[in-house]
């Protein structure tokens, strides 16, 4: 397992690594997840090191996740809320006495941490795609220490760490296994792309064989669906798209079913700026929910996956999203959660 070449980069999303250096990372996270099961202690590798967390938007899993694998890596993670500081901005979009503009934010805390993780999609930047990436890319340009990645609107990349590790925990690898990211209804449009587009860029990239299910309308990135087929040549492996939920689901050993917004809920030139319309779109669809029907359809030992936090009711019934246990398929989306810790441990303890 090769650890070399990690140190003091950015994790903003999983393109900028190669398969190599994902399979490294997940190893590393098995690593630390098996010793903290074992109760051997990890807390020499970031022993004094600070993480800085700038959540632009809410979180349970994200927030905890990283607080807590920064205190059982021996370091320490600060919260830092935009409402409750000079809201970091980029040029343009700053407000006087309000916010501070990126550049001098990301420098002030370059000198005083080791790591700066961001938070940011939707609301915050107005529903433009792309705005908050490029809002965590501009923490990259002046910042010296690492900048990850807890979610964006193009990407959420540790997100698709604990994704995949959970498929390599529950099935032995990747090669040979049907995995489908599956859209699902919800009764809020305000649900970003990022989810699906890292689920299937680490899956195509891995090997696995992948199906993406939507309705028209829910469209995802091109630049990613385009990646997601580079990625599949490469792996010998294949890439699908359908707008059949039942189709999508057919003999899969990975079901992962969520929402996310239609394309016209984005500003111009990718959307319309319409969440109304956005809204009606999605209404038309309410019957794409997994439920124990839909999970008999998939392979027999299938698992059905979640990032959480789920609609249920309306994404996923209880009977699915509860059933933890065999015989048959699966619900593993709290081991999936579990996993957000310990991927998080891994890429942390290599880059800082």
């Amino acid at each position: 397992m090769k650890t070399t070449g990690f140190k003091g980069r950015d994790f903003l999303a999983e393109t900028d690594y190669t398969r190599e250096e994902i399979e490294t990372i997940l190893e590393v996270a098995q690593e630390l997840k098996r010793q903290r099961a074992m109760g051997i202690p990890h807390d020499d590798l970031l022993r004094s090191k600070t993480l800085f967390m700038i959540f632009y938007n809410q979180s349970l899993r994200t927030r905890n996740s990283f607080e807590a694998g920064m205190t059982q890596l021996g370091g320490h993670a600060h919260y830092l809320d935009p409402s409750k500081i000079y809201t970091p901005a980029l040029e343009g979009r700053e407000v006087a006495y309000s916010t501070e503009r990126v550049s001098d934010v990301a420098r002030v805390l370059d000198r005083m941490g080791d790591a700066i993780a961001i938070r940011c999609y939707g609301d915050p930047v107005d529903w433009e795609y792309g705005g908050a990436h490029n809002l965590l890319l501009e923490f990259a340009r002046w910042a010296d220490i690492p900048v990850l990645n807890m979610e964006d609107d193009i990407y959420h990349p540790f997100q698709g760490l604990a994704d995949l590790l959970t498929v390599k925990e529950k099935f032995g690898g990747f090669k040979g296994i049907k995995f489908t990211m599956s859209w699902a209804y919800s009764p809020s449009v305000h649900k970003p792309r990022a989810v699906p587009q890292s689920a299937i860029l680490y899956a195509t990239m891995l090997g696995c064989d992948v199906t993406l299910a939507h309705p028209k309308g829910m469209e995802l990135d091109p630049a990613i669906l385009a990646q997601c087929e580079a990625y599949a040549k490469e792996a010998n492996s294949s890439f699908r798209i359908t707008n059949s939920f039942e189709e999508g689901v057919r003999g899969a050993h990975v079901v992962y079913a969520k929402a996310w917004c239609p394309v016209i809920m984005f500003k111009e030139p990718v959307g319309k700026d319409d969440p109304k319309g956005a809204q009606e779109v999605f209404d038309q669809y309410k019957d794409w929910k997994t439920t124990r029907e839909i999970m008999e359809m998939a392979d027999k030992n299938a698992i059905y996956l979640h990032c959480l936090p789920a609609d249920r009711g309306y994404e996923v019934t209880n009977e699915v999203l509860d059933k933890t246990s065999g015989p048959g398929w699966v619900s593993a989306a709290f081991d999936e959660a579990e996993n957000r810790l310990h991927v998080q441990k891994a890429v942390m303890s290599l880059v800082m």
